[in-house]
C-alpha cells in the first residue's frame, strides 16, 4: 500500500483577498518574486505556501532567516531554491541536488549539457548476493560553464548522507574536472561520482559486473 500525503495551502479564508494578495487559484499557493515578496510590496511569504517552491522544512527555515536578515540586517542574500539537497527515504534511498535533467534541458538547452551516469553495486551487497545494477548515479554538467555540475542524483544505500556532502561542493561551484581529480574512498557508494566516464549521449552500456 502506497500512501502519498501532500500539503494543502489554507489561504482562502485568512483575509488575503482583503489586502489584495494574489494566490494561485488552482492550489491556493502564493506567487512571490526571488525575495519572497508577494504582489503587495509589504507582504512576504515563506515556506510550503510558496507557489512552485520546495515543500521542505529546512528550506522554509533558511528562507525565513535570510528574509529577516534582508529586512532588518542590511543583507542582500537570497534563498537558493535550486541547489537544495533532497532525499526520499524509501528502502533504497534516492537523493538529489540541483536540477533534474528535464528542467536542466529547459533552462540551458540539451546541446549545452553533458550528462554522466552509471549503474553501481555497493560492496555491502556482495555478501548477501543482492542484485547487481540496481543502484544508479548521475550528474548533469553545463558545458558552457566549465562543465559545472548543476544536477546530482543517486539511487542507493545512504543516498541522503552522500547527497548532503556533495551539496556543499555544488554550492561551491563543483565541476566535472574537480570530481575527476578527487580521490574516492573505497569501498563507498559516494566514490562512484569520482570515476564517472560514460555520457548518456554516447549510448554506451553502463551495467557493472562488480563493486
Amino acid at each position: 500500500v502506497l500512501i502519498a500525503i501532500g500539503r494543502d495551502a489554507c489561504t482562502r479564508n485568512i483575509g488575503l483577498q482583503t489586502i489584495g494578495v494574489e494566490i494561485n487559484e488552482k492550489n491556493g499557493k502564493v506567487p512571490v518574486n526571488d525575495e519572497e515578496q508577494t504582489n503587495v510590496p509589504y507582504v512576504y511569504a515563506i515556506g510550503d505556501i510558496l507557489d512552485g517552491k520546495l515543500e521542505l522544512t529546512p528550506v522554509a527555515i533558511q528562507a525565513g532567516r535570510l528574509l529577516a536578515q534582508r529586512l532588518y540586517g542590511g543583507s542582500s542574500r537570497k534563498c537558493d531554491y535550486i541547489n537544495v539537497p533532497t532525499t526520499v527515504f524509501t528502502p533504497l534511498e534516492y537523493g538529489s541536488c540541483g536540477y533534474p535533467e528535464e528542467k536542466a534541458i529547459d533552462e540551458y538547452g540539451k546541446q549545452n549539457l553533458e550528462v554522466y551516469h552509471t549503474l553501481f553495486w555497493p560492496l555491502e551487497w556482495t555478501v548477501p548476493g543482492r542484485d547487481n545494477n540496481t543502484c544508479y548515479a548521475k550528474i548533469i554538467c553545463n558545458k558552457q560553464d566549465n562543465n559545472r555540475v548543476i544536477g546530482l542524483h543517486i539511487l542507493g544505500p545512504n543516498a541522503g548522507e552522500v547527497t548532503q556532502g556533495f551539496a556543499a561542493a555544488i554550492k561551491c561551484g563543483l565541476t566535472k574536472e574537480l570530481l575527476d581529480e578527487t580521490i574516492g574512498i573505497h569501498p563507498t557508494c559516494a566514490e562512484v561520482f569520482t570515476t564517472m566516464d560514460i555520457t548518456k549521449s554516447s549510448g554506451q552500456d553502463i551495467t557493472q559486473k562488480g563493486c
